[in-house]
């Protein structure tokens, strides 16, 4: 690791400013130390947020809960309110690493946190997302990656919170300059879609401020599949969420995790739902849209299989 200074900032203004051309937010920080520790990252200076006023609350609104973005993955994992409205965002914060790791890891670092892809944190491999002209682990070890990919890069988005958060048509505020811009989650992400080198669809300035989800009747599940039973990434991971009317379902997301390099979901699957009664054969209907198209590599096909049951059980959790 590089020497670095630290400062801590007072409003979101100074922290931009102390952040100048070559610095990195601080959060919970284990994503960033990490890649600094491998020479990935080697920003001049980290500017500490965990004393940014307001962004550690969460508050709910006439028409929305909010969440600052220095909240723990365990503040959302413990919370009585939300696990009680929106119990597939509680869900997936308790598939956050370890205890020790969500008491402090934040909202806003989970959705930032850059590629877990072996050949990106190797740090004498200068792959494509580095920068490179390779995609290493389309020919190579591609256990753990993208079934579906909109670039030559096959490295999965990794964040459990933006799965559901998906699902939940949450929107996430960003300081952006002199602005606060409001992002939906595939927005979010979009960038990573198009562009090999990107994690996301933030600029290096940008500050996560706080994520939305709208105050609605909808029920909602997470369910992920790992190779460890914890402490451990998602294999691939399902968000759902719907109203459910006489057993019929309205407005429904479904949402794949780990198999794209973004959220991952399917309009028409949606509306494949929409008035529907479900039962095993709708959700299978449903599955079959969502992985279409999915393009498997020589290492990761059992993911379809996984994916599928992952789908069917989600969707059954919204009939609960």
């Amino acid at each position: 690791m590089k020497s670095f200074q630290y400062a801590t900032a007072a409003s979101p203004v100074s922290a931009r400013e102390l952040r100048g051309e070559n610095g990195r937010y601080l959060a919970g920080g284990i994503d960033l130390l990490g890649e600094m520790k491998e020479y990935i990252a080697e920003p001049n200076i980290l500017v500490n947020i965990k004393s940014l006023p307001g962004l550690n609350k969460i508050e709910r609104g006439a028409q929305s809960w909010s969440i600052g973005t220095n909240v723990t993955i365990a503040e959302l994992e413990n919370h009585a309110e939300l696990k009680s409205i929106f119990p597939g965002l509680q869900q997936a914060a308790a598939e956050v690493g370890s205890q020790q790791i969500r008491n402090v890891a934040t909202v806003g670092g989970n959705l930032a946190q850059h590629s877990r892809c072996w050949y990106y944190r190797h740090r004498d491999i200068q792959c494509l997302k580095k920068g490179g002209d390779t995609c290493y682990a389309r020919h190579g070890e591609n256990k753990y990656h993208s079934l579906f990919t909109g670039n030559t890069c096959i490295s999965p988005v990794v964040s459990n919170l933006s799965i559901i958060l998906a699902a939940l048509d949450a929107t996430v505020t960003i300081q952006r300059g002199e602005k606060e811009v409001r992002l939906t989650i595939p927005e979010l992400y979009a960038k990573a879609w198009d562009n090999p080198t990107s994690h996301h669809s933030l600029e290096p300035e940008d500050l996560v401020m706080k994520v939305e989800i709208p105050v609605q009747q909808r029920r909602s599940a997470y369910l992920q599949v790992s190779e460890k039973s914890a402490f451990d990434w998602a294999l691939v991971s399902c968000a759902a969420s719907a109203k459910a009317d006489g057993g019929k379902l309205s407005q429904a997301r479904v949402v794949l995790g780990a198999i794209a390099n973004v959220p991952h979901q399917a309009q028409a699957a949606n509306e494949l739902l929409e008035g529907k009664v479900l039962d095993d054969s709708l959700a299978n209907q449903v599955a079959d849209v969502i992985l279409a198209k999915a393009q498997p590599l020589s290492q990761n096909a059992y993911k379809i299989q996984i994916a599928r049951t992952l789908i069917r059980r989600t969707l059954a959790q919204l009939k609960a």
